[in-house]
């Protein structure tokens, strides 16, 4: 592989990962914010669904600024925003105004999908860009687990905030870093906006964004309640908790690579070998989360969430690689932004239905609820597969 081709990589990767340390500060500080403002596990399920809603609701609008301008913008403002937003949630003093910070911590992060996937597909020839997604997405779990260390670790030995503090810190040499050295031949040269109604109008694309919508409710949901499982049901403390959260994002990040690589090796129509990966995963977290529900130690809990993550956080670039078979390269940063709405969507509804769950009938009852969710996104992948796309050059063909 060239050198254009890993240095592409190299930074759109070193981007994500500090977008995902700042935006992964709430997923992995929820026992912080239940004992600094008092709050049940339902209104812990708001503080994650008031983050995602801000990522929805910009997730469109970005994705089409991102087609237009280029990726090089987008990503640079979007990561000055993310380190702008850690620093509003440090500073919170109340419960509302820390969900009026989360908001703004999950507007800016709808630049990461649009930005870098386009990055993606407009930089790397085809053959390896499954591989490069993979790489690519190892970034949101790489700097999720390093979030987790980061907000759990700091907050034993200094105080509960200084986590978001280094993120901040490290978001902003990064920004300046990105704005340096990255270059795109499609900064500021786009045709247009995407076409959002060809989009409506592909049908297993959006069969795929309806499957999207499960995959992100149990994605999100794990990711948002493991610490406080650990912490509450488990028995052990909350930097262990922060410890099985970053086995989750490690064994996710061996996931996303080893099913990016998997992708471009294996034999047959790209979409068809994409989506049989995309729903091997999804029965893969259907059957973790019911492992899940039967571990009572630590040790236990540790394993079985490990392998949980390499499943339920594995898929995501598969996911986007499934949706390149099925749409035109220049609506790639469009199409990811609706791939990643529908994943966001899953995460407004998911998370305060989980904990509603675990504090009326148990834990046991809301990871069940989640196998479930997964299984339900495999049979919509099946369909996606069956049916034939609608697009005849896709962004991702064979070599």
């Amino acid at each position: 592989m060239d050198r254009s081709y890993w240095r592409t990589v190299l930074l759109v990767t070193t981007w994500q990962i500090s977008a995902s340390i700042c935006y992964y500060t709430i997923f992995a500080a929820t026992p912080f914010f239940r004992d600094a403002f008092g709050l049940s596990r339902f209104r812990v399920g708001i503080v994650v669904t008031t983050l995602t809603l801000g990522y929805a609701v910009f997730l469109l609008p970005l994705g089409a600024l991102t087609d237009r301008f280029g990726e090089r913008s987008a990503l640079t403002l979007g990561l000055l925003g993310l380190t702008c937003g850690v620093l509003l949630v440090a500073g919170a003093p109340t419960y509302p105004l820390l969900l009026a910070a989360v908001f703004v911590l999950g507007s800016t992060y709808g630049t990461a999908m649009p930005g870098t996937n386009k990055a993606i597909f407009d930089a790397i020839e085809p053959g390896r860009q499954n591989l490069a997604m993979g790489i690519k997405q190892v970034g949101v779990t790489g700097g999720s687990g390093i979030s987790a260390l980061l907000i759990t670790g700091l907050a034993g030995t200094l105080f509960w905030r200084a986590g978001f503090l280094v993120a901040a810190a490290l978001g902003a040499v990064v920004t300046v870093g990105f704005a340096w050295t990255y270059s795109s031949a499609s900064d500021g040269g786009g045709p247009g906006y995407p076409d959002f109604g060809a989009l409506r109008a592909n049908r297993p694309y959006v069969v795929l964004l309806t499957a999207g919508f499960f995959l992100g409710a149990a994605l999100f949901t794990t990711t948002g309640y493991t610490v406080l499982y650990v912490d509450e049901a488990i028995g052990a403390s909350v930097a262990f908790g922060g410890v099985v959260l970053a086995l989750v994002q490690l064994f996710g990040s061996v996931g996303r690579v080893l099913a990016g690589w998997l992708s471009d090796v294996l034999p047959g129509e790209p979409r068809v070998r994409i989506g049989a990966l995309l729903v091997v995963q999804s029965l893969g977290s259907a059957v973790m989360f019911v492992v899940v529900t039967s571990t009572t130690t630590a040790l236990g809990a540790a394993v079985a969430f490990a392998v949980l993550g390499f499943f339920v956080l594995g898929y995501t670039g598969v996911y986007y690689s499934a949706m390149a078979t099925l749409v035109r390269a220049e609506e790639m940063g469009g199409a990811t932004a609706g791939g990643q709405l529908a994943l966001t969507c899953g995460a407004l509804v998911a998370p305060p239905s989980f904990g509603y769950l675990a504090d009326t009938v148990g834990y046991r009852t809301a990871w069940l609820f989640l196998a479930g969710v997964a299984v339900v996104a495999s049979v919509l992948v099946v369909h996606v597969v069956r049916t034939q796309p609608t697009v005849a050059e896709p962004a991702v063909t064979d070599a």
